[in-house]
């Protein structure tokens, strides 16, 4: 029985399991454990490392969000994160998602949070984990890099979604003008009772993520430059900065061991180091730090109009009409293949620097 062919009355966890497991010894997919949606490319934030909200609303239409319901079972589909631009300003995105959690997956709610509050009875009732963007520790620091006075608004909708019962990890997006915040931000979220507060460096180059950012913001090209044409942009660390950066996280090891310990915050201080290295790259201090990734072998990501990514920072690789009622043979077209097995052999520049790798091992992929 092919993935394409899979019939929703033969659906058996166990064997959808083996299935994402297999994924991984080959570029064609047997299974899909995890669906990103953009519903929307729409966005009530003004963020200075994203250029989407620059660009005219849409959102994706009902037939689309029909053909990826009806996917979830036969596609195995584990894992569901709902996103945009801002999710929450589609006006049916919580019914997709109560329509995704009924077909088994479990829904995460990708959000920067503004909406939170106003929307709190329909968080609550559809989906399982809200995962929140806070790029700053104070009010002016967070309107300095999101274009909007939303700190406070934010704080409350945590506040409320976690007295729900659901959890929520804060995600914070480390520039230069937030790195010295990292503790004030911990502080903020424990105040609130966050589940975990994760860290991810600042997205400088990749031509693909985030709208169109290139003569916005002085972020490079990956070809054709040479090492002494690298000129990272304002939001990145310059080299006195990175000094500062690892003395800080010096600083939050010994702070905050219990919360490292505890998973609280998501990244270990080794982790946290790697970003530091990151940063020093950048500057051609030093090379970036491995990466370790196998995103496009477990996911896919659905834009507004039905184009599909194998994840966040790789391009296109083909495209889903609302007649066409089978991802299964989308994910396998000959560009899919081809672009897995280019980021799988090193093909692809863009993965050298990925700031947010996804790796999943086959405990993971094999736990029902």
């Amino acid at each position: 029985m092919s993935f394409a062919t899979v019939n929703v009355r033969d659906y058996n966890p166990v064997i959808m399991s083996i299935r994402h497991l297999l994924n991984l010894t080959s570029d064609h997919l047997r299974s899909l454990p995890i669906l990103i949606v953009y519903l929307t490319d729409g966005c009530n934030s003004r963020c200075v490392t994203c250029d989407i909200w620059r660009s005219p609303r849409r959102n994706m239409n009902a037939a689309l969000i029909d053909t990826l319901v009806d996917q979830i079972k036969p596609l195995g589909v584990r894992w569901v994160v709902l996103s945009g631009g801002e999710a929450m300003q589609h006006p049916e995105w919580a019914q997709a998602a109560r329509r995704m959690r009924a077909q088994g997956a479990h829904v995460f709610l990708l959000t920067n949070g503004l909406l939170l509050r106003k929307q709190i009875d329909r968080v609550l009732s559809s989906v399982d984990e809200v995962i929140v963007s806070l790029d700053g520790g104070t009010a002016a620091t967070y309107e300095a890099i999101r274009g909007v006075d939303g700190f406070d608004l934010l704080i409350d909708g945590i506040g409320m979604v976690r007295a729900g019962g659901i959890p929520v990890t804060t995600r914070t997006t480390v520039q230069r003008a937030n790195f010295r915040e990292m503790a004030q931000i911990i502080d903020v979220c424990k105040a609130v009772d966050v589940n975990h507060i994760s860290f991810l460096s600042v997205d400088v180059s990749n031509p693909f993520a985030f709208g169109d950012r290139f003569g916005h913001d002085g972020a490079i090209p990956l070809a054709g430059m040479t090492p002494a044409e690298h000129h990272p942009p304002i939001t990145a660390l310059n080299r006195e900065d990175v000094r500062e950066f690892a003395s800080l996280i010096d600083a939050l090891e010994q702070r905050y061991a219990g919360d490292f310990a505890s998973g609280r915050i998501a990244e270990s201080p080794a982790k946290l180091r790697r970003m530091a290295t990151y940063f020093g790259a950048l500057h051609d201090d030093s090379p970036f730090p491995p990466v370790r990734c196998n995103a496009p072998h477990l996911s896919v990501v659905v834009e507004v109009d039905g184009s599909l990514r194998p994840c966040y920072f790789l391009p296109k690789m083909g495209k889903l009409s609302p007649n066409d009622r089978d991802l299964g043979v989308a994910v396998n077209s000959a560009a899919a293949l081809n672009l897995r097995r280019e980021y799988r052999t090193g093909g692809r520049a863009e993965c050298e620097r990925c700031v947010c790798p996804l790796h999943k091992g086959a405990r993971s992929l094999l736990a029902l």
